[in-house]
């Protein structure tokens, strides 16, 4: 965790925030898209402080802690035009929205201005106030940061150049993509490199910010302290980018004689602020650990995402061996913003199976806005919004009992372990269990990942001791069996399940 400030300045930025469960469960919503359809069935533009309280109540009842809020920063007017005119994105627009127009267009959320709320979305005075009535329903706002670099035209790039990795005349000549000229009213141009993921080219809407420069990891770390006193915690955009040998290897060639940072950049910024901010980082490459030990709370698993996605249950088992404290700070997901939509990526059958597991992991539970009406088109990210689809109410209904099972305290507390699964006839390879254990009860959760049936011995008897015979309540399919200890202890607790089917079992002993 962070390390606090004074308790005199955390208390004046950060009024106090409702307690927080360990493995909490995150809302996404695309704030600008959100606030334009509420503003079609109001027939009126809807602004950020105008969200009626039934939409934060009906959040609230479906059990989330953490409320997402993606994009409401003021985006780049220069990286609005880029969108507007690349022709390479017409296509994504045209699938997503038929019929849009340049006014459609608003710009990524990652090619930000200026830290402070979109004039389509808000004021701060909105901010505080939704933040206000987030806690007055026991949860908490995450905001956006990107750490990597700014839009083209943010108002550092003429005040502070310094701040940014600049290139001669000589290398803009020889890839003028990656670099932006600024030509600085009355002053000498220059260049400045586009902000990049090394496996992939610059991005052309962004400038990047040069991490080795000292003036520019304070003013970074002013900025993050007046953000936090307005949100409870941040979603660190591509975190790992800014890590000392991940920024030399990537800018290398600019950055010869330079000294490495003594200190990583995320643990200053963590440091400054209260110790119960909760900090996010979208994190690839293995380096979730790294990010970790510098103080997040939580980081991307994007590796069983995509293990989920190719179906290997055997890796996405070994996955599972991982430490148990190191999973309960991985963020889980079916999808977010930068990944396809979850129903035509793991189809209609494999969804319910695979909600049941993301909401009873250990770590946090992070759900997409869309995600539980069975939205089929991703939103991409410059369009302010995409055609309208009709709800899933089946599917609906499915997310919310399984969210409502969820909410038990069972599942955020005591301790999370994997469970051994015995052989019977050849498929018990496809079945995955695992339980909790604590004060809260004890649960297993029993799921067949394949399409076939599956049956298996769980052993579990370890656990469940002083009973004779135990209840195995199946609260996501509404049965109760009895079992004897003598029996599953000498051959484990027999399983058969149908092809993506689930079982989540409340143990208890049978008087």
């Amino acid at each position: 965790m962070a390390v606090t400030l004074d308790k005199a300045s955390a208390t004046k930025t950060n009024p106090a925030r409702p307690a927080s469960r360990p493995h909490p469960h995150l809302y996404q919503i695309h704030t600008w898209a959100w606030l334009d359809a509420q503003s079609h069935t109001a027939g009126e533009t809807v602004m950020l402080g105008d969200v009626p309280d039934t939409e934060w109540d009906r959040i609230r009842d479906l059990g989330f802690d953490l409320v997402y809020l993606l994009g409401i920063w003021q985006r780049s007017p220069a990286g609005r035009r880029i969108f507007r005119t690349d022709a390479a994105s017409f296509p994504t627009f045209d699938h997503a929205l038929p019929g849009w127009t340049v006014e459609s267009v608003i710009g990524s959320p990652f090619s930000i201005v200026e830290y402070v709320p979109d004039s389509r979305i808000g004021t701060w005075a909105d901010v505080d106030a939704v933040r206000a009535k987030l806690h007055a329903r026991g949860m908490r706002l995450i905001l956006d940061f990107v750490p990597n670099h700014t839009g083209p035209d943010h108002p550092w790039i003429i005040e502070h150049p310094d701040y940014f990795m600049q290139v001669t005349e000589r290398d803009f000549r020889y890839d003028p993509s990656a670099y932006l000229l600024v030509e600085p009213e009355g002053k000498k141009p220059y260049f400045v490199a586009r902000g990049r993921d090394p496996y992939f080219a610059p991005w052309a809407d962004t400038a990047q910010i040069d991490y080795f420069n000292e003036g520019a990891r304070a003013a970074l770390i002013d900025l993050l302290k007046t953000v936090g006193s307005h949100c409870d915690g941040l979603r660190c955009d591509m975190a790992m980018l800014i890590l000392n040998d991940v920024f030399a290897k990537t800018w290398h060639h600019l950055l010869v004689e330079r000294p490495t940072p003594d200190v990583e950049f995320w643990s200053g910024a963590i440091a400054a602020l209260p110790a119960d901010f909760v900090w996010m980082a979208e994190v690839y490459w293995d380096m979730e650990a790294r990010l970790q030990a510098l103080g997040f709370d939580f980081t991307y698993d994007k590796r069983l995402y995509d293990r989920l996605k190719a179906g290997n249950i055997a890796d996405i088992r070994s996955h599972l061996t991982a430490d148990a404290a190191y999973q309960g700070r991985m963020a889980r997901f079916l999808e977010n913003h930068d990944e396809a939509r979850s129903l035509p990526t793991f189809g209609r059958n494999r969804i319910p199976v695979l909600a049941a597991l993301i909401a009873t992991l250990p770590g946090l539970r992070f759900f997409h806005q869309g995600q539980f009406t069975g939205k089929e088109i991703h939103l991409p990210m410059p369009l302010n919004r995409a055609i309208d689809e009709p709800p899933d109410m089946v599917l609906e209904q499915i997310y919310e009992t399984i969210l409502g099972i969820a909410k038990d305290p069972a599942f955020h507390s005591g301790d999370w372990a994997l469970l051994p699964v015995d052989e019977v006839d050849g498929t018990s390879g496809n079945l995955l269990a695992y339980r909790w254990r604590g004060e809260d009860g004890y649960r297993v959760i029993i799921l067949n990942l394949d399409a076939a049936p599956a049956q298996g011995r769980v052993r579990i008897a370890h656990d469940l001791v002083g009973s004779s015979r135990y209840n195995f309540a199946d609260i996501l399919n509404q049965q109760i069996y009895l079992r004897d200890r003598d029996d599953f202890g000498a051959n484990g607790l027999y399983v058969r399940l149908d092809g993506y089917h689930a079982h989540i079992f409340a143990v208890s002993a049978h008087d």
